[in-house]
Order: C-alpha cells, then structure tokens, then sequence
C-alpha cells in the first residue's frame, strides 16, 4: 500500500497552505477537520501518491471523471502542441480546428440527430446551459409560459443557481435559497426503498416514471420545459434504471411536448460501458449534458449535445442563444478531449468495461456477508453500496450515528486503508466507487479487501 518514491516538488508548510489559505471544495474547515489536509502530489494508471510518499487507489477517478487513468503522456503531448500551436481563442463568433473536429466527431457519435455541440467549462455549467436552451426553444416557438424544469428526488445536476435549483438534495440547497423557482421533483428508482411495487422491479420502474406525467399534469403541461434524468443516477448510490422506465418516460415527454434531458455528466464515455449512456438504455435524449470523462479530467470541457429541432429556431432570422463564457470550448480542452477519445477507442475501454463489470460486480458482493452492507447497486465501472443497521428491516443510521460512522471514522479508515472513494450520507449512508475504466481484477480485489476491513471496524462502531 506504501512506496518510498519521493514527491516531486513539495515546499515546507504545503499542509499549511492547505489549511490557512485554500478553501476546499464542499469540505469542513473547523481546525479539527483540516488539521491533517492530504496532498495528493502525483498519479500513474490507477494510483495516486501523497506528499509523504503513500499510494491509494483511486477508487473514484479523481471525481467519476479519470476514465484513462493518471499519468497518461499523450493527452499531456497533445495538451503541449495544441498550447504552442493556439493557446486560446473563445468560440464568440469564430472557430478554432480542435472544437470543430471535436464537435463533428461528438456529433457523429451521438444517438439520434443530436448533431449541434455547445462547449462548456463543466458539467454544471452544461445542465445551466441546457435549461436555458429549453426556455428559450420554447419561446421561441410560441410557447412561452414552457420554462419549470422537473427532476428526481436526491439527483445532483450542479451547484451554480440555476443547476443548484435543479438538485433534489435539500442539504445542499438550504444556504443558498431563495433559488431559481419553477423546480420540481418526483420519486427516484431505488428499489431498494421502493415504496410501490417492491416486489415487481419493472412495475415499480413504470410507476416511478409515472410519477413524472402526474407532475406534468399538476403543474399544467403548458408550464413544463424540460425533465432532467441521469441514466444512472449517482446520489443515494447508484440507481439503476428499471426496465422500460426511459422507454415511459420518452413517451411522456412525447404526449406533453416536453425535452428530456439526459445528464451523462458522469455517465457518459465509458463509465457504464457506452459512449452516450442513453445508448444502454436504449432512449432517444432530446439533450445530453456532459464533461467528466470527456477529457478525463487532464482538461476542464463540458458540452451540451441538441437535436436539430432545437437548433431549427436560431438558424434563421435574427434569434441568438445570448449564453457563453470565456472558456467553453478552450482549444487546448478540446486538443485534449480528442488525444482522450483516441485512447479510449485504442484501447478498447468502452468493451473493456463491458467485458469487466459482472466481475467487479460479483467481488463487490462479497461484501454482503456484512452485517453492515443492505444493498450493492450499479453497473459498469459505478456502484453504490449502500449501509444499514438492521438488513432484515433496512432501518438506516441515525444523523448521530452516520455523524460519527461516515466522517467520524469511516472515510478515514477507508483513506488510510489505501482507497480513496467516498462515504455519503446525502441520502442513505452510502460508499461510491467509480475507478478509472483501466481497473481489472487485481484492483477490483484491492477495493473489496480494504473495504471489508473498514466497514467491519465501523460495525463494531454501532
């Protein structure tokens, strides 16, 4: 679990940088929190190393978006020549070769005409961009009162206003209402918690997206612009969709006139086995947000793929999307998201994901010997496991308990273990895994052997 190799280009006093002067993202910083901050100095295929010398596996790829692996030369090559070449030029109201090439080959790959690419700086930006597209497409074709946006209970979008809005995560909106109004939300598909149809997975997955045309009617399906649905929603830990859920809810979008939007943020580019997650789901988005694996996080690049029939109204007249920002589609983002796709279809990692997740499965489910492991849930290279007290009766922590088990002991212990993954309580106390599509069965071994150690210890923390 441990090298000697010394970190390159470590000063004295990093660990107090990090505590006096960075603030972290979504982290504590009580004194006691950021006492002992990691830094993390270097990264090679699926490892990462400290400043002290100590390996992880990256059991999470930085942030689900490390689909390649760390360490990979040609996407800093390419990064390097395009940055010689044409270090930067914004895409107002011209072209560079990296975004056109980029979107023609987005363009190619997409399911259905999703043929138009708008470029962003992330996935948040992305869903932010989508629904201003959606209210806008609609007032521009004479429906303007089309603008509430509806999505599903604990799903994050994003943490800008309007995605923020979008989120089904009440602790992560609280201190920052009032939001952006005409959000709504209706059931996801746990069915580990189903509260219809337990017993029946596709009649539960019928009913769950039933509960979407109910929220269109309610509200009046004039009002509703847009549903945002990932194809494997990530909160809670990984829901999966039942059979025939997305095949519903195309329909309902189709009877009220209303887009789907397929938020592939994390989904797409290998990460269940597909480039477009829509394509193993087998439905027909209106919109697909993405970033993530686009570049595999060596680049910061989201993009928003529409259909033509959402391009139809700006493609003449006098009409404009008045939207953009500095860096959506950088050059040298795209120079990298291309040098990316090259290696993942070089490398064969979309089928090597699908070759590889029945196994990465199976080793995660030896961990329901536990007494401690209620579910384990996902697909491809992305599975929640989700944590109890009682299996027999699924009763789930206390805010005490998941206070003192998840941060208290439990994301320590995994760390110090050697995995670095995440320990969420947001919904239901939940440990997220989403390697980078490089693993195999060595890794898939490593992640079981430290996690059943961790949670064995929090256990006897009950």
């Amino acid at each position: 679990m441990t090298t000697t190799a010394e970190p390159a280009g470590i000063t004295t006093g990093s660990g107090t940088a990090a505590r006096d002067n960075l603030w972290l993202h979504f982290t504590r910083h009580s004194r006691a929190d950021t006492a002992d901050i990691p830094v993390i100095v270097r990264g090679e295929g699926v490892y990462i190393w400290d400043d002290t010398g100590k390996r992880y596996l990256d059991g999470l790829a930085g942030l689900f978006a490390v689909q390649v692996g760390h360490g990979r030369e040609e996407l800093a090559e390419a990064a390097a020549r395009q940055t010689k070449q044409l270090a930067y030029f914004p895409l107002w109201g011209h072209a560079h070769p990296p975004a056109l090439e980029l979107a023609e080959r987005l363009a190619a790959a997409s399911p259905g005409d999703l043929n138009r690419v708008f470029f962003t700086v992330s996935g948040g930006e992305s869903v932010e961009t989508a629904w201003k597209l959606a209210k806008q497409y609609f007032k521009l074709t004479g429906k303007p009162t089309k603008h509430k946006v509806i999505s599903r209970a604990l799903a994050y979008h994003g943490t800008s206003q309007g995605a923020l809005s979008i989120t089904g995560i009440p602790g992560a909106k609280a201190d920052f209402e009032p939001l952006v109004p005409s959000t709504l939300r209706v059931p996801n598909t746990n069915f580990y918690r189903a509260p219809e149809h337990a017993d029946d997975y596709e009649a539960y997955g019928r009913w769950a997206a039933d509960q979407i045309e109910q929220a269109i009617e309610f509200e009046g399906a004039d009002t509703v612009a847009a549903v945002f649905l990932e194809p494997v929603q990530n909160t809670g830990g990984c829901f999966v969709p039942p059979p025939g859920y997305f095949e519903r809810v195309r329909e309902i979008c189709d009877k009220h006139d209303v887009l789907l939007v397929s938020d592939e943020v994390i989904c797409a580019f290998g990460r269940v086995g597909y480039d477009f997650a829509a394509k193993r789901y087998g439905y027909q988005p209106d919109i697909i947000t993405t970033a993530k694996g686009l570049t595999s996080g060596y680049a910061p690049l989201g993009a928003v793929l529409a259909s033509e029939a959402l391009m139809e109204p700006f493609a003449g007249g006098e009409a404009t999307f008045m939207h953009g920002s500095t860096y959506g589609g950088h050059p040298v983002s795209c120079a990298v998201a291309l040098a990316n796709l090259d290696l993942i279809e070089r490398e064969n990692l979309y089928g090597h994901v699908l070759e590889k997740e029945t196994a990465f499965r199976a080793t995660l489910g030896r961990l329901t010997d536990l007494p401690i492991v209620g579910d384990v849930r996902g697909t491809g290279f992305f599975y929640g496991i989700e944590l109890v007290k009682d299996k027999a009766t699924k009763e789930t922590f206390t805010a005490e308990e998941s206070e003192r088990i998840l941060r208290g002991y439990l994301s320590n212990a995994l760390f110090e273990g050697g995995l670095y993954c995440r320990a969420d309580d947001r919904a239901e106390p939940v440990v997220q895994l989403s390697p980078p599509l490089i693993c195999d069965q060595p890794q898939f071994d490593e992640m079981e052997q430290i996690l059943r150690e961790a949670l064995t210890g929090a256990w006897k923390l009950l």
